[in-house]
């Protein structure tokens, strides 16, 4: 297991490193894996993984798959999930602000939250028949890519986007992904202009999004709220001109008086 670029050694406690490592491999490979494949995915030796598996399984952090085979995440990881949501103020306050958006727009509606080089999603109000798993509460998508990743790049300043694409690894998700960073922040500098993101076919084909950045009080992005359609019942314009004033309006509503988590 490598040390993460900045970590201080004789803070770093290894052992509970490598237990995050085996809960993080999950995220490759969701179904059940063998501890030989755990241990691939988290570059981890076997007996270290059969320790940490072992130990998480007790914990009720990982289970045994349908067959008794191989390890599984367990309902315990939810519960840490439901903990981070209830301690940050904004998701209760941003809740019956996403029911009232979603009710008006008819659309999928979205709050994710700034984590660096990834946003994630915190809060998904789903209205019609989409994909599975990008409609799920804890996705992540890189910042470069999204709607809300951009719309919160706008609101920050030229050095600190230029550090956030140095440090992103600028994969294309679908074909229409871009992954130039003079048109990545050519695509940040229109939002700034017109105070939203439009972003279409990069993260999912045939997904349109707009989104606006949610500032603290200190005016720093901490969040974004989305507004998905699909590209069979929208153009982009039309998509943008109908549903950008109802998603800065919704943003704008909670932005100011929520302290940074």
């Amino acid at each position: 297991m490598e040390e993460a670029p900045g970590i201080d050694p004789r803070q770093f406690v290894n052992s509970l490193g490598k237990g995050i490592a085996v809960l993080e491999a999950f995220s490759a490979h969701p179904g059940p894996m063998s501890l030989q494949e755990i241990a691939g995915l988290a570059k981890l030796d076997k007996s270290t993984v059969q320790r940490m598996a072992y130990t998480l399984h007790q914990l009720g952090y990982l289970r045994k798959g349908l067959d008794g085979r191989g390890f599984c995440l367990g309902p315990k990881a939810l519960d840490r999930s439901f903990d981070f949501l209830r301690s940050w103020p904004l998701i209760e306050r941003a809740t019956p602000v996403l029911n009232e958006l979603q009710q008006t727009s008819h659309e999928r509606v979205d709050l994710s939250i700034f984590d660096d080089l990834s946003i994630c999603y915190a809060i998904r109000r789903q209205s019609k028949r989409q994909t599975f798993y990008a409609t799920l509460i804890g996705r992540r998508i890189p910042t470069y890519c999204s709607s809300g990743g951009r719309a919160i790049m706008a609101k920050l300043s030229d050095g600190e986007v230029d550090s956030i694409l140095k440090r992103s690894d600028l994969v294309a998700l679908t074909p229409r992904t871009i992954t130039d960073p003079a048109e990545i922040r050519r695509q940040v500098a229109r939002a700034r202009k017109e105070g939203y993101s439009l972003v279409y076919d990069e993260s999912l084909i045939g997904e349109v999004a707009v989104a606006c950045a949610i500032l603290d009080h200190r005016a720093r992005p901490v969040a974004a709220i989305h507004i998905a359609g699909t590209l069979s019942e929208w153009d982009p314009e039309s998509f943008a001109k109908r549903f950008s004033p109802l998603v800065a309006e919704a943003a704008g509503a909670l932005s100011g008086a929520i302290a940074p988590f």
